[in-house]
């Protein structure tokens, strides 16, 4: 279904199309051109939105203090004097670039005000009409926040629990309908869970959240949407507080694995493929990385671990590291990965589970928790 434009008359200007229809952007994955500054960016986006801004970061700092200061009409003045014929240039050919490539986009800045109205006007001079958001970025991000709170409450939930290592997140890819917080948040939920790659933003995840949220509704309804059961933090980002509150009464789905399967699992998520990550992204340097990766990590236990535990742990994986880097075989990780499952790990899920206030609807391996789900569905 195509996004409705319809259009503006700006005064002494041609008219413009506007778009204010936010399910359908995010329903229908409308490519999304974001000429903010990259600092705006940065602080929060949309997964389909590609940066191109109008003005980089000092350039709009410089225009903003002209405009506290002296006014719109000084601020479109300094932005003319800024904005050289080469940097002109260089914006559109990225935009037509962007819209060539993108025909069925639409474009905005923040508040849908200035800046994308000048973004527009450039393109239409050569010859390209393109759609703005109207409301830009705050208006979306509004439409967000509020679909969040409203879903998180309305959606049924199924959270998926089990002891660390046990697959939640092999498992959770196997269901037909179910969010991937992990994935969102780029991180494994756990202590040893952050990866090479940074996470995002906090307002980034949280809109990212929402967009699924909504696509379940508008695709599935009342269908049970199914999570891991997370902790109020995923790495460094929390999860917002309507679902958190959900999240808390939800039923539960409880993945039962044996220990052997458990440590194997470990091994190869923490070990094997995170070591393989950091090859990829830091070649010669990945070992003494991954090396500071993994001890760095299990310092900051060394307070719940105790420091007798936590010394012995440390000095059997120095030598795990040294291993792993001379003949490339990690198995001498596996005894500190039981440890910690046995010792640390454990203990601490039982506890959480205990005082957990859903029901328990299933417990079992993968295979019996997969078969529940589906006798649900037919």
């Amino acid at each position: 279904m195509p996004v409705t434009v319809t259009t503006a008359t700006l005064p002494g200007a041609a008219p413009c199309a506007v778009v204010d229809d936010y399910a359908r952007l995010f329903l229908d994955q409308v490519p999304l051109l974001d000429v903010r500054a990259p600092v705006e960016f940065l602080a929060g986006a949309f997964a389909q939105a590609v940066n191109i801004p109008l003005l980089d970061d000092a350039q709009r700092e410089q225009i903003g203090t002209c405009y506290q200061q002296q006014g719109q009409d000084a601020a479109i003045a300094l932005g003319n004097t800024l904005a050289t014929p080469e940097i002109r240039a260089q914006r559109l050919n990225a935009w037509k670039a962007f819209v060539q490539a993108h025909p069925q986009g639409v474009l905005y800045c923040f508040r849908g005000g200035l800046r994308s109205r000048i973004t527009q006007s450039w393109l239409r001079e050569q010859g390209i009409d393109y759609p703005r958001v109207e409301g830009g970025y705050k208006a979306m991000r509004r439409y967000l926040v509020d679909t969040l709170a409203s879903l998180a409450g309305s959606l049924p939930l199924w959270l998926v629990s089990g002891r660390t290592g046990s697959g939640k997140t092999d498992l959770l890819w196997q269901l037909p309908h179910y969010l991937d917080l992990e994935g969102l948040a780029m991180h494994r939920g756990s202590t040893f869970g952050y990866r090479v790659a940074p996470q995002p933003a906090q307002i980034s995840f949280e809109n990212a959240i929402a967009i699924d949220l909504l696509k379940h509704a508008h695709h599935q309804g009342q269908t049970p949407l199914v999570l891991e059961d997370e902790s109020r933090l995923i790495g460094r980002l929390s999860l917002p507080l309507p679902l958190q509150n959900a999240m808390k009464e939800a039923p539960l789905l409880v993945l039962e694995a044996s220990l052997e399967d458990r440590e194997d699992r470990i091994l190869r998520d923490y070990i094997v493929r995170q070591r393989e990550d950091y090859q990829g992204a830091y070649g010669d340097a990945a070992g003494a990385r991954f090396a500071d990766y993994v001890l760095h990590n299990l310092a900051r236990i060394r307070t719940r671990l105790g420091g007798e535990r936590h010394q012995q742990l440390h000095r059997q994986w120095e030598a795990a590291l040294l291993q792993l880097e001379s003949t490339g075989n990690p198995d001498a990780f596996r005894p500190g990965i039981r440890r910690l499952l046995v010792e640390y790990y454990d203990p601490m899920y039982d506890w959480q589970l205990s005082r957990k206030a859903g029901e328990i609807l299933c417990r079992g391996d993968a295979a019996t928790i997969l078969a529940w789900v589906a006798r649900q569905r037919s």
